[in-house]
């Protein structure tokens, strides 16, 4: 059984920028520059057989290049569960549209259909239910208007998500150009 998900690697400036930003939340998991990423869809654990399965649908989604903005910060849950970055689509709303082609790929493959609403975001931290959350509040002010130089997303990425006692570990399963 392999771990996975679709998602937009960020450009190596936007990581630096937003690992740069990782610091002064006492009870954070900050998540390792290398992982930040732009999840698309969620899959989970299949068989390797389904992995390729998955590859061959996936390598049939068109779509021409597009923008996107990683700007301001936000929090998941009450309490606050993750700190997370927004990003913003461009104007056709190109990102939501190959979000529905993958989802549908991937519900006509057989996997069952995402239950939540898709929410394009990248997860900075992620914090326990007993994180003590003082300085999150002065966090979100001092930074809360962050906005990054809008970057082209050519393509996209199943990732292989390993999971550890040190984290998740994302590793590139296969690579899907426009």
């Amino acid at each position: 059984m392999i771990r996975l998900f679709v998602g937009l690697a960020l450009p190596a400036e936007h990581r630096q920028h937003l690992a740069a930003l990782q610091h002064g939340l006492k009870d954070a998991r900050w998540v390792a520059p290398e992982n930040l990423h732009i999840t698309v869809r969620f899959i989970g654990e299949v068989d390797e057989d389904v992995a390729e399965e998955i590859c061959g649908v996936l390598n049939h989604i068109r779509a021409d290049p597009f923008g996107l903005t990683i700007q301001d910060l936000g929090t998941f849950g009450r309490p606050p569960h993750a700190l997370w970055t927004g990003v913003e689509d461009d104007a056709g709303g190109a990102l939501a549209h190959l979000h529905a082609n993958v989802e549908s790929a991937l519900v006509r493959l057989g996997l069952a259909p995402e239950g939540r609403k898709y929410t394009p975001h990248v997860t900075l931290a992620r914090f326990r239910k007993s994180a003590h959350l003082g300085r999150l509040g002065d966090f979100l002010e001092a930074h809360g208007a962050l906005a990054l130089q809008p970057f082209t997303v050519d393509g996209f990425t199943l990732f292989e998500s390993h999971l550890s006692h040190l984290g998740a570990q994302y590793t590139p399963y296969a690579e899907f150009d426009f």
